[in-house]
């Protein structure tokens, strides 16, 4: 009896507890009421003003910061996509930590008490590897039809999303999370028209329980627009500072006739490719457009509001008038610096949403101080000749194999093939769709560089019967808007005169971080060739100076990659521009008593036949928008 008594008021217990919980939780609701065109929060009428951080260009340890930062200019929303492919670099292998720890990213905005908008894609282009979809889905099937109801893309992405919205779906504002929206695909209309969006919103709807508003994005265009339109999905449009801010939304009325107007694109900014002068927009028109919408009762969200940077190889490429390589920074000319520093668009940009939601109090945001070093001096450590020879994970074929195919996202690999036949002197060697840039060597001599930007898919070269061709092949970013089925390296037959090349040997070179602490303590006698080579320095930093954020200026230097205490900072090419420095975070740098180690791998040109010249510097301005060629 006494038994029975105890179950009994434990029963009653937690059905009071159950029924609280669903009292709190019930009360919070984010929802769209298309009769009088809002969103509505907890009953009221709400818009909000977001800005785009990717939790992936920023250090987790400056995730709050950021966000801080956007909330004091007034923001009340951080909005992010969400990057399939470092996610699942390999299929069924899973990433959820350090800079990929979605769950904490959120939860760091909501204490903050910032709402979070998602845009879970699976494409999300933002200037990423193969706008953010695995590689190793061209693996699979080079000619797959990504972004469209293709059995052999839906059962990828089917098992992907099952694995993501479990985790996404504690953190929805109606179960008691800070993320009000979700966006299903990017501006599909770029696409076509395709039965693959209903079968995305079917699915979010049921690993999510119809609890949270689904949305999409499109140019507004109107057949993008009526593309881009998924039924029982609210449609959003995006454009940026000068555009017609009435017909634009005059379009978007045209496809979704009721719901609250929203601009889920804004850009105070752009993005830049290498070769090509630094994207900028006054802050003029900035804040003009954006009074425009703030009048209109449009919720706006700002792309980027901090840009923060493609770390690694992890920026991709577009096909505009030729292929164009995205720079490492994404700088943006975004209202928060690369280093995540207010600009002068930042402090325009709240005064003027301040005429129109409150301001939070506290002191207004300042930049930051940064770090200066001297001079280091860099020695070569290796060629990439003598690397190469110390490994041992070469692939033989007899046509040259993609580096999907070789199981190698990024980087670099080597092709060799030694010639067969007596060919003619000089003979013309040619390399179909090289993807993206080779330098081509015969007994580790330059002839000459193969380049896909600027369309260079044959070259002369001097090469007797017996003598091997090597070519190194720089993968520059896959595409990531457009076509992209993107393969990487060499996956044509290669023809010398008017023979195939057969029998190759490719070698995929790694440069992980042990790959790289390998390189760096390497201490055998290597050759004379200067590049591509390896070059690295130590230095410290005096326990007098604070460790700040800083930038690396490789003055000198042609074309590489940079990496501090083995960690990739990213692509540098300062002899085409307009980016001459890469951002070095403060949390890379080791304290006084330990030594740090600054790497280039370069492969061009170094300026070591001096060795006074054999240098870098972080410096404490970055420079973003240099010289770049006249074409």
């Amino acid at each position: 009896m006494f038994l029975n008594a105890k179950i009994m008021n434990f029963r009653i217990f937690t059905i009071f507890v159950l029924c609280c919980v669903r009292t709190i939780f019930g009360a919070r609701s984010f929802a769209v009421d298309y009769e009088n065109n809002t969103f509505l929060k907890e009953g009221k009428p709400f818009r909000y003003v977001s800005g785009s951080m990717h939790y992936f260009r920023v250090p987790p340890e400056f995730w709050h910061d950021r966000m801080y930062k956007m909330k004091m200019a007034g923001l009340n929303a951080i909005q992010t996509y969400v990057e399939w492919n470092h996610h699942e670099p390999e299929p069924g292998v899973y990433n959820f930590e350090g800079n990929y720890d979605l769950v904490k990213f959120v939860k760091t905005a909501q204490d903050l008490d910032m709402l979070v908008i998602l845009r879970t894609g699976p494409f999300i282009d933002a200037e990423r590897d193969m706008g953010g979809l695995p590689y190793w889905l061209l693996r699979i099937d080079p000619n797959m039809k990504m972004r469209f109801y293709d059995p052999n893309f839906i059962k990828h992405i089917d098992q992907w999303y099952s694995v993501l919205l479990p985790k996404i779906e504690p953190l929805l504002y109606n179960n008691g999370g800070p993320i009000i929206s979700i966006q299903i695909e990017n501006e599909y209309a770029f696409c076509g028209c395709d039965q693959y969006k209903a079968h995305l919103r079917d699915l979010f709807n049921k690993l999510l329980k119809k609890n949270v508003v689904l949305f999409t994005t499109d140019q507004p265009f109107p057949n993008n627009l009526a593309c881009g339109k998924t039924y029982d999905v609210l449609a959003t449009t995006d454009f940026g500072a000068g555009a017609n801010v009435t017909l634009n939304f005059g379009r978007l009325r045209y496809t979704q006739a009721d719901g609250p107007l929203v601009n889920s694109e804004y850009y105070p900014g752009f993005l830049d490719h290498w070769g090509h002068p630094h994207s900028t927009k006054t802050t003029e028109n900035v804040v003009k457009t954006l009074n425009e919408m703030l009048m209109a009762n449009v919720s706006v969200n700002f792309y980027m509001f901090h840009g923060g940077t493609s770390f690694g190889f992890t920026a991709g490429s577009n096909i505009l008038d030729t292929f164009q390589a995205c720079a490492t920074s994404y700088d943006f000319d975004a209202p928060l610096t690369e280093a995540g520093d207010p600009t002068p668009k930042y402090y325009a940009i709240r005064d003027a949403i301040g005429k129109f939601l409150p301001l939070p109090p506290g002191p207004v945001p300042q930049p930051a101080p940064k770090m200066k070093s001297p001079t280091i001096t860099l020695k070569k450590v290796i060629s990439i000749w003598d690397y190469i020879g110390k490994l041992n994970n070469s692939v033989v074929s007899t046509y040259p194999l993609s580096f999907e195919k070789l199981y190698h996202p990024f980087g670099f690999v080597l092709y060799k093939a030694t010639v067969q036949f007596r060919p003619t002197d000089p003979a013309v060697l040619t390399v179909k769709n090289i993807a993206d840039r080779g330098y081509v060597y015969v007994n580790k001599v330059l002839q000459g560089v193969l380049s896909r930007e600027q369309k260079v898919e044959s070259i002369p070269v001097q090469v007797l019967k017996g003598q091997e061709i090597e070519i190194l092949v720089e993968n520059q970013g896959r595409v990531c808007a457009g076509a992209i089925n993107d393969q990487k390296g060499i996956f044509q037959n290669v023809t010398l005169g008017s023979k195939v090349l057969q029998n190759w040997t490719m070698i995929p070179i790694p440069l992980d971080p042990k790959s790289i602490q390998k390189i760096e303590s390497s201490t055998e006698e290597t050759d004379s060739v200067s590049a591509p080579s390896f070059y690295t320095g130590e230095f410290q930093v005096p326990s007098s100076v604070k460790i700040l954020d800083t930038f690396l200026k490789v003055d000198g230097w042609h074309k590489g990659v940079a990496f501090l205490n083995q960690f990739n900072l990213g692509r540098y090419w300062p002899i085409v521009g307009p980016q001459l420095t890469l951002y070095a975070p403060s949390i890379l740098f080791q304290n006084s008593s330990t030594v740090n180690r600054i790497t280039l791998l370069e492969l061009e040109n170094s300026p070591c036949n001096n060795e006074n010249n054999c240098i870098v510097q972080f410096v404490d301005t970055p420079i973003v928008d240099g010289p770049t060629p006249e074409y």
